[in-house]
């Protein structure tokens, strides 16, 4: 008997990239092994995107070999397991402007309030230039939502 199809659909995936709280971002190091560290990241214009600091050993990693793998995922039991994997490739962005978008909007996803331009600019206008706006163009995406079994494996 053929296993049930417990993808998520177009619909759910976007749904749960959007609620999403962290995402592990792997890249490839120079020694050959994945570089693999957890980051708060936002799903904008249907891409996972995330900010790092322009010297972090990821954003050298990706300079270097645009290939990056994303995993978002939730769950404690193996009932409960959903979760997204993207596999892509980089788009790097260094522009200050989109990274005061991208600090503006994380602070509302993850401390759940608006800073005020004048606000932002004190928290953060000292770390745009520092930083570099990452999007996951995505090649190949697997799902899986094992609350779709319903109990049975």
């Amino acid at each position: 008997m053929p296993r049930k199809d417990i993808t998520l659909t177009g619909s759910e995936l976007v749904e749960f990239l959007a609620a999403g709280r962290h995402v592990q971002v792997a890249t490839n190091g120079p020694d050959g092994f994945p570089h693999l560290t957890p980051l708060w990241y936002l799903f904008r214009d249907g891409r996972v995107t995330f900010r790092s600091f322009s010297r972090s050993q990821r954003i050298r990693n990706l300079r270097r070999d645009p290939r990056v793998t994303v995993l978002v995922e939730e769950g404690e039991r193996y009932a409960e397991l959903r979760g997204v994997m993207v596999q892509g490739s980089a788009t790097l962005l260094d522009d200050p402007e989109l990274i005061r978008e991208l600090y503006a909007e994380l602070t509302v996803k993850y401390e759940g309030y608006r800073l005020d331009p004048a606000a932002l600019e004190a928290r953060y206008g000292r770390y745009l230039a520092k930083n570099t706006a990452v999007v996951v163009e995505p090649e190949r995406i697997i799902s899986w939502d094992h609350t779709k079994l319903g109990g049975a494996y």
